[in-house]
């Protein structure tokens, strides 16, 4: 009887033993899918699994395909090589709104594990179809402005990135600086791009400050961009046109306009100066790129995209546009001229240093 009494018990304690060992590899089970989670990508590496990325652009033109050469350079020079570890579909929207959803929902689809958004509306295009593939976003004015993050220092969701910000009160500065005369500003852009608002009526302030009487034009395509530019011309002494998409890929209208009304325009960004802007102090959006590549990198690893702040342009560059100064009769000052690091000559970007 003791003896069976005594099996019984070691029957009993092997059962507990089993039960609390199944019970513990549960909880690490748990513990492990978190881990699991947080470092997909990190785990992608490791084991080989090629990582698939859908970039996405709402347009043909100079400075957001510059962005995205810079990117896809920074990736390349870093190992992460299309064809070989990754594999990258690019789409371009061609500026159609129907096309931004369409491809948006196609990347979704296709369950990529990365989506990359080139401009503001390509960017909010990508969110509204998905909360939980992570987003990189470029060439975005601001994040918050577009409801993209909570907050800059905190993104909160899926999405973070980098911003195109250009420094409005400096470039306004520097349109006085050149244009010392200039009594009336007139501030061009599409009323149905945000991050275009947002720079309008920042620029307007900036020019107010400055005691210049302001002006403003607005377009919702391309179609309306040469009457909107004629019709500001006739009214101003200097125009200008932040990073806006509509303008950006309309600029050689643009340009012609300015020659022949003799209007000069001070623009957002560095690549508008090719086809007609004056001058301009803003961010190289090649190295906006380049930047927004090793930010995708930072999560590729396996940081958490919803903690990752959004980040600035490291460095704004002063560009002036020789070629059209001279058609337009402009003498540059000297300082504008000495403080510049590029100049448009011949049509070509040229180092000043």
């Amino acid at each position: 009887m003791k003896k069976k009494i005594r099996l019984i018990g070691s029957v009993i304690a092997v059962a507990a033993m089993v039960f609390s060992m199944a019970g513990c590899g549960s909880s690490q089970t748990e513990a492990a899918k978190s881990d699991s989670a947080a470092s997909a990508a990190a785990s992608q590496q490791t084991s080989g699994k090629q990582i698939t990325i859908g970039i996405l652009q709402i347009a043909d033109h100079e400075a957001l395909d510059s962005c995205r050469k810079g990117f896809l350079d920074y990736l390349s020079e870093n190992g992460y090589k299309d064809g070989e570890n990754i594999k990258i579909d690019y789409q371009n929207a061609q500026g159609d709104q129907s096309n931004l959803k369409t491809i948006s929902q196609q990347f979704v689809n296709n369950g990529y594990d990365y989506l990359v958004g080139i401009s503001t509306p390509a960017t909010q295009s990508l969110a509204a179809e998905t909360k939980d593939i992570p987003i990189i976003g470029t060439a975005i004015t601001s994040f918050t402005a577009a409801d993209l993050v909570d907050s800059d220092d905190n993104p909160g969701g899926n999405i973070s990135g980098v911003n195109d910000e250009t420094p409005i009160a400096d470039q306004i500065a520097l349109l006085v600086k050149i244009l010392p005369n200039a009594k009336t500003l007139g501030i061009l852009y599409n009323s149905s791009e945000v991050n275009s608002q947002v720079q309008a009526e920042k620029a307007q302030s900036e020019a107010e400050k400055l005691g210049l009487k302001v002006e403003v034009g607005t377009v919702t395509s391309s179609n309306d961009v040469a009457q909107a530019v004629e019709s500001m011309a006739s009214k101003a002494d200097v125009m200008y046109i932040p990073t806006d998409n509509t303008f950006a890929s309309t600029m050689a209208t643009v340009g012609q306009v300015s020659e022949q009304t003799k209007v000069p325009v001070i623009v957002g960004e560095q690549s508008l100066c090719l086809n007609g802007g004056l001058a301009t102090i803003g961010p190289d959006f090649y190295e906006l790129g380049k930047q927004t590549g090793k930010f995708a990198i930072d999560i590729f690893k396996g940081e958490d995209i919803s903690k990752k702040p959004v980040e600035k342009p490291q460095k704004n560059s002063v560009t002036v546009n020789k070629d059209m100064a001279e058609k337009l009769g402009i003498e540059i000052p000297q300082d504008v001229l000495d403080s510049a690091d590029y100049f448009v000559e011949n049509g070509k970007f040229v180092s000043a240093k």
